[in-house]
C-alpha cells in the first residue's frame, strides 16, 4: 500500500509584479473578469485618448445645426446605457467592450457637465465644486461599503457599479475643471493642457518618491486625465479665434482620437499586456 502524502507539496511562490498605479502588487486574481488586471502605460495613454475623444464628440453633436441639444443628450444617454449593459453582461474582461464603456462615459459625462453650464447657466466654479463633492461621496460610499477603492478589488457586481459611478463622476469633474481653467480663469486651451500635463506628474512622483499610496495615486491620475485630454481636444477642435485654438473642427478631432483608441485597444487585445503580468515591454513605476 502506497503512503502518498495527505497534502500535495508546496510549490514555490509565484513571482509578484507591481503594475503602474494599480492599487495592488499581486498578480491577476480570478475575480477580476471585467476590468484590466494590470495597469500599464497603455492604460493611461488610451484613457487620455478617450477623454479627448469624448470632449470632441460631445462638442460636435451638441453643436449640430437644427438639432436640439436635448435630443443629442438623450441619444448619448441611450448609447451610454447600451455600452454599460454590454460591459456588465460579459463574463470576462474584453478590451473593446471595456473601452467602449469608458469612451461612452467620456461622451455622456461631457454632455452632462456641459449641459448644466450651457443650458442651466450654472458657472464653472459651481459645477466643479458640485462634481468634486459627488466624487467624494462616491468614494466615501464605496470605501464605507467595501473597505477598499482598489481597482483590483472589483470582484462583485456591487463593487463594479461603484467603480463605474466613480468613473462617471471623475469624468464630469474633469470636464468642469478643465473648462474652469480655460474659460473662467482665461488660461486658454493649450496653457490649461500644459498645466494639467504637469499636474498629472504629481501622483507619479508622489507614488515613486514620497510614499503616496497606489490607490490614491491611481484615482488622482484618473481625475487629471479628463481635463488633460479635453484641453488638448478643445485646442485642436475649436475655431482659431477661440483662445488660440487650431481650428481643426470637433468632428475631425473626434475621428482622429477614435482611430487612436482603436489602435490602442487592438494592441491590448492582441498582446494581452493588461491581462497577463510580465508581458508588457513598457517600464513599470515600481
Amino acid at each position: 500500500m502506497s503512503s502518498a502524502p495527505l497534502h500535495p507539496p508546496r510549490t514555490p511562490a509565484e513571482p509578484r509584479s507591481r503594475a503602474l498605479w494599480d492599487g495592488t502588487s499581486s498578480l491577476t486574481r480570478p475575480g477580476l473578469i471585467r476590468v484590466p488586471a494590470v495597469i500599464t502605460a497603455w492604460f493611461w495613454v488610451i484613457k487620455v485618448f478617450t477623454t479627448a475623444q469624448g470632449e470632441a464628440t460631445s462638442d460636435f453633436f451638441v453643436h449640430l445645426p437644427h438639432v436640439s441639444p436635448y435630443l443629442v443628450v438623450g441619444g448619448g444617454f441611450l448609447v451610454f446605457v447600451a455600452a454599460m449593459a454590454l460591459q456588465l453582461g460579459v463574463r470576462r474582461y474584453i478590451p473593446p467592450v471595456y473601452w467602449l464603456a469608458v469612451t461612452m462615459v467620456a461622451v455622456f459625462g461631457t454632455m452632462c457637465a456641459d449641459a448644466i453650464h450651457i443650458q442651466l447657466g450654472v458657472p464653472y466654479w459651481a459645477t466643479t465644486t458640485a462634481f468634486a463633492v459627488a466624487v467624494a461621496v462616491v468614494f466615501w460610499a464605496w470605501y464605507r461599503t467595501e473597505g477598499t477603492l482598489s481597482i483590483h478589488s472589483i470582484v462583485t457586481l456591487r463593487r463594479e457599479l461603484f467603480y463605474w459611478a466613480a468613473v462617471l463622476a471623475t469624468f464630469a469633474l474633469g470636464t468642469a475643471w478643465g473648462d474652469l481653467m480655460a474659460f473662467t480663469l482665461n488660461l486658454g486651451f493649450l496653457t490649461a493642457g500644459i498645466l494639467f500635463a504637469v499636474v498629472i506628474a504629481i501622483p507619479a512622483l508622489g507614488h515613486r518618491f514620497a510614499g503616496m499610496g497606489s490607490v490614491l495615486a491611481f484615482w488622482f491620475a484618473y481625475v487629471i486625465t479628463r481635463p488633460l485630454g479635453a484641453s488638448f481636444a478643445d485646442w485642436m477642435g475649436f475655431p482659431a479665434t477661440t483662445h488660440g485654438a487650431l481650428g481643426w473642427g470637433h468632428g475631425a478631432v473626434s475621428l482622429m482620437f477614435t482611430a487612436l483608441i482603436a489602435v490602442g485597444v487592438l494592441h491590448l487585445t492582441v498582446s494581452r499586456v493588461d491581462v497577463e503580468p510580465g508581458r508588457s515591454p513598457l517600464p513599470k513605476l515600481t
